[in-house]
């Protein structure tokens, strides 16, 4: 029998401190390390213009390493669902890291089998749904893709304009925004067809105008047999842009007719963040086909997942795919704590009812400043649009750069968006309380006010 400790685990446990690399936390060596040793590809998101360096978070706060305190309303992305620090996925993700890191999915362990079988708990009934785990968001995207072709034995996919996905090759290619699509060939047989966006889009406030672009889409960009179409409920990167009802059904129909699967993409908008259910597809009355999650769903541990009604999952049951990390223990059971927090926490209502709330300021900012042209939102996942003139609609996208800069310097951490870079988006953890409401509208209330000054 092979002792409980190698030679190598004695020495380590005898000075573990040996063994532990320094973390220099000057603020100009943390700088040049990383314009030294990062790729340009990893150097370029950067969108304060002074670097924001992090060193602790705890619930929906965060500190500098200089000490400074912030209210965070971006989640890391929308990665951080239930707050910094969790003390349950902390819990959970300690126990499982003491037992075993990493077990590849050639191998069998019950944690990952455990979080597919609560995951798909939370779909509709009446359907038997199944799991891939794997380690993005974008990497999901491009696995659903690879699914509804396999499945359908189709090949065209429509997307929509305004649409983010991801940047991977696959993600990008369904991307409908120009400045995360590389100047190189993409993928084939994506089409795009127009956003119902109800403020610009290019038919109103509408919805019946929209879903005749997708059938001249159809008829007129594809062969006419579709793999399947792929949708935000709640466009997130593209500037917190709701579907309005009656789309998602009206173009599942669609899509379903010519044979193509409905690809539901809540990799931003899912697991309670819009305050009405698990899923923004929810409020839509359609049972989408596949649906892809990611961000939100290990709290900021590397997680994505696809779910697909069983049927169509075994259509890649005779050819290989396997993902190096996918359902790995330790995000898995992190995930499987997220899943009991939202719950047991009421995470759901709170992001109603809260949001709601920061919701108004943002109202009241808009009825304010006529720099704003449009407040919209569900849940905790919301924005305001920034524009020249309430009439043209031209994007204000120099000043939305400026308010930007003050919402940091006001202690707030939040994010440009959109296709313009002119939306403000707003997505804080679940877990922020009613009590930091009123930091929030003194905070935006100030950025507005002195970019109004400056104006």
């Amino acid at each position: 029998m092979i002792g409980k400790h190698t030679v190598i685990s004695k020495m380590i446990k005898a000075d573990p401190q040996a063994y532990s690399p320094e973390v220099d936390w000057d603020r100009d060596s943390i700088v040049a390390r990383r314009e030294t040793y990062y790729a340009a590809s990893q150097r370029a998101f950067v969108p304060y213009n002074t670097p924001l360096i992090f060193k602790k978070g705890q619930d929906q706060y965060l500190w500098d390493e200089q000490g400074r305190q912030y209210l965070d309303c971006l989640s890391q992305n929308l990665c951080v669902s239930i707050g910094y620090n969790n003390p349950a996925v902390t819990e959970a993700v300690k126990h499982q890291v003491e037992l075993i890191q990493h077990c590849t999915t050639m191998f069998f362990h019950p944690v990952p089998a455990h979080f597919a079988e609560e995951l798909t708990h939370k779909f509709p009934s009446g359907e038997e749904w199944v799991v891939h785990f794997m380690n993005s968001g974008a990497e999901a995207i491009d696995f659903a893709l690879l699914l509804a072709r396999s499945y359908t034995r189709n090949t065209d996919i429509i997307s929509l304009t305004n649409s983010y996905h991801g940047a991977t090759f696959g993600a990008q290619s369904v991307t409908g925004i120009s400045s995360f699509r590389h100047n190189i060939p993409l993928l084939g047989g994506i089409q795009f067809t127009s956003n119902p966006d109800q403020y610009r889009g290019i038919h109103g406030a509408s919805v019946a105008p929209y879903l005749r672009d997708l059938e001249r889409t159809i008829n007129c960009g594809t062969s006419g047999k579709l793999a399947g179409m792929i949708i935000e409920p709640v466009q997130g990167y593209g500037g917190i842009v709701p579907l309005p009802h009656g789309y998602l059904s009206g173009a599942a129909d669609q899509v379903r007719s010519s044979g193509g699967l409905l690809i539901i993409d809540e990799v931003q908008s899912g697991f309670g963040r819009t305050g009405e259910d698990y899923w923004a597809f929810s409020s839509h009355d359609i049972v989408p086909d596949v649906i892809v999650l990611a961000k939100g769903i290990g709290n900021g541990y590397p997680l994505g997942a696809v779910v697909a009604k069983r049927e169509i999952a075994e259509s890649m049951s005779h050819k290989f795919y396997f993902n190096t990390y996918g359902a790995n223990p330790v995000s898995c059971s992190a995930g499987r704590a997220v899943l009991q927090v939202i719950d047991q926490c009421r995470l759901i209502d709170n992001a109603r009812v809260v949001g709601a709330s920061m919701l108004e300021v943002l109202r009241r900012m808009y009825d304010r400043y006529e720099i704003i042209g449009d407040i919209r939102g569900r849940g905790l996942m919301m924005a305001a649009e920034l524009v020249k003139n309430r009439g043209t609609r031209e994007p204000a996208i120099e000043e939305m750069h400026a308010l930007f800069q003050l919402t940091r310097k006001y202690g707030l951490v939040a994010s440009k968006s959109g296709a313009h870079k002119n939306v403000l988006r707003i997505c804080p953890p679940l877990c922020i309380q009613m009590a930091d409401v009123d930091f929030f509208e003194e905070a935006i209330s100030n950025s507005f006010e002195e970019l109004h000054e400056k104006l």
